[in-house]
């Protein structure tokens, strides 16, 4: 019997994919642009199976996302940039350097007193430290560094949090809901008027201020509003499957029948279960 496989042979095994002469025509087309839409897709995969607590499926998913570091590997491996024992050495350098109240010394070797310092003291030395990383980079500026890549809600979660570092906050929740109170006037107003640019400006500031109530009361906005899609899935999935047993469709219904069905929807179905 096959014992377990190791990183090694995740590292073979991605060679073997990526050789000209003998690997698999598919691997041999992709490139760090053609693999990076994989690497977003297989991360929100996780997410999902750690929403459902899922953790059989969350094993194979995380494979799934190493799978897309190591071939990141191979890629940079074949261009002469870098390999997995140079991603390897840059993580633990980082994160040593980034963690000096358990590597007092900057090396693995030496151990610290956990009882120094706290969670508040250490979440402020580690923003510090990222700071003067970016200093050293060149990335002059508070919001600098933020990646255009994050998903939207994510990346206005990271800037409205980096902003609050400097200050730039409302003291509390209650100054975010009277925002998204004057982003809703302005919005109305916005639709009254019928400029259409000025009511895509409008509702983006609004959904920015809801990101922003999502920070507040320490939520993930991305995360939440994936809970708010699958449950308008389940309850629109009830609608749908209570026209079919009648033999209608959506067509042969009023809009107050429909909105009756989605009620009875609402009030029969559990609310999702939270992961633990």
């Amino acid at each position: 019997m096959q014992d377990e496989y190791s990183l090694e042979d995740l590292l073979y095994l991605m060679s073997r994919l990526r050789n000209p002469r003998s690997g698999c025509p598919w691997d041999l087309k992709q490139t760090f642009a053609s693999i990076a839409p994989c690497t977003i897709e297989e991360a929100y995969e996780v997410a999902e199976a750690i929403e459902a607590a899922d953790y059989e499926h969350l094993r194979e998913e995380l494979g799934d996302l190493l799978f897309q570091v190591i071939f990141y590997a191979q890629l940079g491996r074949e261009q002469g940039c870098f390999d997995f024992a140079h991603i390897v050495d840059t993580l633990v350098r980082k994160l040593v350097r980034r963690h000096p109240h358990v590597f007092p010394d900057g090396t693995l070797d030496c151990e610290a007193d956990a009882g120094d310092v706290d969670a508040v003291q250490v979440k402020r030395n580690w923003e510090a430290i990222k700071a003067a990383e970016r200093n050293v980079k060149g990335e002059a500026g508070v919001l600098a560094g933020v990646a255009v890549g994050l998903p939207a809600m994510t990346r206005a979660a990271k800037l409205q949090k980096r902003a609050a570092q400097v200050g730039f906050d409302w003291p509390d929740i209650q100054g975010v809901l009277d925002k998204i109170e004057e982003e809703i006037a302005e919005l109305r107003e916005a639709v009254a008027l019928g400029d259409r640019r000025h009511v895509e400006e409008e509702l983006g500031d609004l959904v920015f201020s809801c990101v922003n109530a999502a920070r507040h009361l320490k939520l993930d906005p991305e995360a939440i509003l994936r809970r708010s899609n699958r449950k308008f899935e389940r309850r629109f999935g009830a609608v749908e499957a209570a026209l079919q047993t009648q033999g209608r469709r959506f067509a042969d219904a009023s809009l107050r029948e429909l909105d009756r069905l989605w009620k009875r929807a609402k009030a029969e179905q559990a609310p999702e279960p939270r992961n633990p």
